[in-house]
């Protein structure tokens, strides 16, 4: 596939099908505009998969990469962002087995199929008072070192339920595991985080693993150039 680097016309305006037609045209808006729909959520699962940010960060590229060599075979059957969280779920799954010598595996279910989500750049902050954000951003770490310290199979559905807002349904599909395992799981999740954290703190929640636009855009940015090397 050759790539040309010309703007989409109206990319708000195009749906993931239409996307999907313009990046299987060589358009590379258009890869950006699916990745920057998509990079907040496949950041987040990976990263309650693998509890480390740089290799979270390394498993969405790969997803991307994967997901464009193949995205003849999206036939729109499930959402766009249903297809890239199977292959992120996989990616970061695969990782977990490599290095099975600092992992116990045990505690993460067998996966079947392999697809993906992506993320979204977060919106603009509100002005705030500088004391308010410093206070907020240690939070948000104490909350992030509490979830980092749950049971791999325990965050990996805290993060998809709570933090990414997934349904019961959706993170069972995903995670091919049954509803009543997630509910059980996020229960226990939430025992073993009430028991680090007071319970003041469960409403900075939605604030924790931001995907900052620098990021977002510095995987956005290696994911064209490997697209564009490919074709040399």
């Amino acid at each position: 596939m050759r790539i040309r680097m010309e703007a989409v016309t109206d990319p708000g305006a195009l749906d993931d099908s239409g996307l999907v037609r313009h990046a299987l045209a060589g358009e590379g808006q258009a890869f950006r505009i699916i990745m920057q729909r998509h990079n907040r959520r496949l950041y987040r699962v990976a990263r309650g998969i693998l509890g480390n940010d740089a290799e979270a960060e390394d498993a969405v590229q790969e997803t991307y990469l994967q997901a464009f060599s193949h995205l003849q075979d999206f036939r729109g059957d499930a959402r766009l962002s249903t297809w890239l969280t199977r292959i992120v779920i996989n990616e970061a799954l695969g990782r977990v087995r490599r290095r099975r010598d600092l992992v116990d595996l045990s505690l993460l279910d067998r996966m079947e199929g392999g697809q993906a989500r992506v993320l979204m750049f977060p919106g603009p902050s509100n002005p705030s008072d500088p004391e308010d954000d410093a206070g907020r951003a240690r939070l948000r770490r104490m909350i992030e070192r509490a979830v980092d310290g749950l049971p791999p199979d325990f965050r990996s559905v805290f993060m998809m339920r709570e933090i990414e807002e997934m349904s019961i349904e959706e993170t069972a599909s995903q995670l091919g595991i049954n509803p009543a395992t997630v509910k059980t799981r996020l229960h226990r999740a939430r025992l073993l985080l009430r028991r680090a954290l007071a319970a003041q703190l469960v409403s900075t929640l939605k604030d924790a693993f931001p995907f900052d636009g620098l990021r977002c855009a510095r995987i956005a940015e290696r994911v064209m150039r490997r697209l564009e090397q490919a074709q040399d």
